[in-house]
C-alpha cells in the first residue's frame, strides 16, 4: 500500500453549500418568529442545513457518540491524577454504562461506539468490535521518544478514516466525538503549543481530574520537553502525530478529515478532540466548516486551538471529564435548532387584493394637508419659479 498523502484532503474537502445556506437564511426571514429571536439557534439551523444540502433542514435523528481510546506513555511521569494505564477501566465503565457520558448517552438515546487504538491491555480484554482497529499497546513517552512509528501513525489515520466511512455508510447523521485516555491531554497540549507557536505554560491545563500544583509543574515540564521534539517536524502533520501524538489522536485526526470528505457534521468535545481538529485544519483548511465546538472545558489548550480555528463553543459549563460528555450536552441544542428550523411555520402570504392595495399605496405618492396628492420628488408645479 502506498504512503498516505494528507495533502490530498485539501482537494477532497468542500465547504458546506453557501447557496443552500442563503436559502436557509431566506426561509428564516419568512418564519413567524422574528429574525434574531432564537439567537444562535438560527445560526445552528442554517449551518446544519448547508451541511445537509437541504432546505428545510432535516431533523437530527441518528446521532452517534464515537470515542477513540488509548493510553499514553507520558502518563508514567505522573502528569495525571489517574494512574498510567487506567484507560482500560474508563473504557470498561463506558461499555458497562457506568460513566457520566454513558449515562447521558442512554438518556438521550444515543448509541455509543468505542474504538480501541492503543489501550495498555491485552487485545482480548474487550470485544472484537472495540479492538479491531487497534494499532499498538500504549503510545510512546513523547518527552524522550516518538509516540508511534511512521507506519503506525499512518495505520491509525487510516483506521480513523475507515471508522468515519463506516458511520457515514450506516446512516449516522451527526457524530459526537470524544476520547477516553490517560495522558491524552498532555499530548494534546503539545500539539496545540506546536501548531500555535506558544510556550508549554500557556497550554498546560489541570486535566479531566484536576491535578495539584506539583503535578501541574511535572506536566508543564513534560510538555516543554515534548515540544522541543515536535518543532522540527511541524511541516509534516503525519510525522508530527507520530512524534508527539498517539494512536488515538492520529485516528481522530483521520476521522475528522474523512468526516469532512463525507460531509458528515461533527460535534467536538474537549481539548483532545480539539487538538486533533487543529492538526486536521493544518492539513485541510476547509475542514473546520464541518465541525461544531461543543463547550468550553476551561483547558487553556482548547481555548487556544478554538481561537485559531475561529470556532465558538456552544456551552460554558466547565465540564472536564472528557469521554464526549460536553459534546453530548450540546447535542440537544443542535437537535433543537434543527427542529425549529424544520418545523416552525412561515408567515402566511397576503391575499392578492391586499398585495395590490399595498402596491397602490406605494405608487400613490404622499397627500398634502388638504388630501391632495403631492408631486413626486424632482417635479415642480406649473408656474413655479426655477
Amino acid at each position: 500500500m502506498s504512503r498516505i498523502d494528507l495533502d490530498d484532503f485539501t482537494d477532497l474537502i468542500e465547504r458546506p453549500d453557501a447557496g443552500v445556506r442563503r436559502d436557509a437564511e431566506a426561509r428564516r426571514e419568512r418564519r413567524i418568529v422574528p429574525p434574531g429571536a432564537l439567537g444562535r439557534l438560527d445560526e445552528l439551523g442554517e449551518w446544519l442545513s448547508a451541511a445537509q444540502h437541504a432546505v428545510p433542514v432535516r431533523t437530527v435523528e441518528r446521532p452517534r457518540l464515537v470515542l477513540f481510546a488509548g493510553d499514553h506513555g507520558i502518563a508514567a511521569l505522573d502528569v495525571s491524577a489517574r494512574p498510567a494505564g487506567d484507560a482500560e477501566r474508563l473504557v470498561r465503565d463506558v461499555l458497562e454504562g457506568a460513566s457520566p457520558a454513558a449515562v447521558l448517552a442512554r438518556r438521550l438515546q444515543v448509541p455509543v461506539r468505542v474504538v480501541d487504538m492503543a489501550l495498555d491491555c491485552d487485545p482480548d480484554a474487550f470485544p472484537e468490535e472495540v479492538t479491531r482497529h487497534r494499532v499498538r499497546r500504549g503510545s510512546g513517552r513523547i518527552d524522550i521518544e516518538d509516540a508511534l512509528t511512521l507506519d503506525e501513525a499512518e495505520a491509525a489515520v487510516r483506521a480513523g478514516m475507515a471508522v468515519a466511512d463506516e458511520e457515514a455508510d450506516s446512516g449516522t447523521d451527526l457524530v459526537v466525538l470524544g476520547d477516553v485516555s490517560v495522558g491524552g491531554t498532555t499530548a494534546a497540549a503539545v500539539l496545540v503549543a506546536a501548531l500555535c507557536g506558544t510556550d508549554a505554560s500557556v497550554v498546560t491545563g489541570r486535566g479531566g481530574q484536576p491535578i495539584d500544583d506539583l503535578t501541574w509543574m511535572r506536566k508543564c515540564a513534560a510538555i516543554r520537553d515534548a515540544l522541543r521534539r515536535a518543532r522540527p517536524v511541524l511541516g509534516d502533520q503525519l510525522q508530527l502525530l507520530a512524534t508527539v501524538g498517539g494512536a488515538d489522536l492520529a485516528a481522530m485526526t483521520g476521522f475528522l478529515l474523512q468526516c469532512a470528505v463525507r460531509k458528515l457534521p461533527v460535534i467536538l468535545d474537549g481539548v483532545v478532540t480539539t487538538a486533533c481538529a487543529l492538526v486536521a485544519q493544518r492539513v485541510a483548511f476547509r475542514a473546520p466548516d464541518w465541525w461544531l465546538a461543543a463547550h468550553d472545558s476551561g483547558e487553556p489548550g482548547q481555548a487556544k486551538a478554538l481561537d485559531r480555528m475561529a470556532l465558538e463553543p456552544l456551552l460554558t459549563q466547565g465540564v472536564k471529564t472528557g469521554e464526549g460528555l460536553g459534546a453530548l450536552l450540546a447535542l440537544p441544542l443542535v437537535q433543537a435548532a434543527a427542529a425549529l428550523a424544520a418545523e416552525l411555520p412561515e408567515k402566511p402570504e397576503k391575499p392578492e387584493d391586499e398585495q395590490a392595495a399595498d402596491g397602490e399605496k406605494e405608487a400613490g405618492g404622499r397627500k398634502d394637508a388638504d388630501g391632495q396628492e403631492e408631486p413626486d420628488a424632482g417635479e415642480r408645479p406649473e408656474g413655479s419659479a426655477e
